[in-house]
C-alpha cells in the first residue's frame, strides 16, 4: 500500500468512527490505527529508496556521459595520430586532428552539459517528491496525533457515571417516551 493510501486510510478511520455525543471526539479503533502506523513505517523506507535510486541513476548518467566523452576524445587522438603518420602533407592533417578534436570538445561539452542539466533536475524531482511526501505525511499524522490525544484527555477528563449492570445496552440515541393507551 502506498504512502499517501495508508495516509487516506488514516484519515477515513477518523472521519468514519463513532462520535462521542456533545462533543467533538471519536472513538477510534485502536487496533486498526496501529495496524496502519505499522503500514506507513514499512511503506516510508521504500519510498526513501525509490528517491536513493533516482539518485544512484543520476550518478550512472553522469559516469556514462564522462565515459562516452573521453572514448570520443581518444578516438579523435587515435585518428589524428593515424592522419599524421599515413598522410604526406603534415599540415593538412594537423588542421583535421585540431578540427576532430574541436568537434569532439564540443560533443563532450554538449554531453557533459545535457547530462548535468538532466542530473540537476532528477535531483530537484527527486528531493521535491521526497519533501512533498514528508510534508504530506507529518501534517496527516500530526493532525491524527492530535485528534487522538485529544480525545484522550476529554475521555480522562469525564467523571465516571453510574455502573450499567451486565447485560443491559444503552440505546445508540436518547430515548423518548411512548404513548400507550393515552398513557405516557
Amino acid at each position: 500500500m502506498a504512502v499517501s493510501d495508508i495516509l487516506d486510510a488514516i484519515e477515513n478511520l477518523v472521519v468514519e468512527s463513532k462520535r462521542i455525543v456533545f462533543t467533538n471526539k471519536c472513538i477510534i479503533e485502536e487496533s486498526e490505527l496501529i495496524r496502519l502506523v505499522d503500514d506507513l513505517r514499512n511503506e516510508l523506507p521504500q519510498e526513501l529508496q525509490e528517491a536513493e535510486t533516482i539518485m544512484q541513476e543520476q550518478d550512472k548518467i553522469l559516469a556514462d556521459a564522462r565515459e562516452e566523452a573521453q572514448q570520443i576524445i581518444d578516438k579523435a587522438k587515435t585518428y589524428a595520430n593515424q592522419l599524421v603518420d599515413e598522410s604526406a602533407i603534415v599540415k593538412q592533417s594537423q588542421e583535421k586532428s585540431e578540427l576532430i578534436m574541436a568537434q569532439a570538445k564540443a560533443q563532450h561539452d554538449e554531453i557533459i552539459n545535457r547530462t548535468l542539466e538532466s542530473a540537476q533536475e532528477l535531483s530537484a524531482n527527486a528531493n521535491q517528491y521526497a519533501n512533498q511526501v514528508f510534508e504530506h505525511l507529518v501534517s496527516n499524522v500530526g493532525a491524527s496525533l492530535q485528534v487522538l490525544q485529544q480525545a484522550q484527555e476529554d475521555l480522562q477528563k469525564m467523571p465516571m457515571g453510574p455502573e450499567i449492570p451486565e447485560g443491559i445496552e444503552l440505546p445508540d440515541q436518547p430515548m423518548t417516551p411512548q404513548v400507550v393507551d393515552g398513557v405516557k
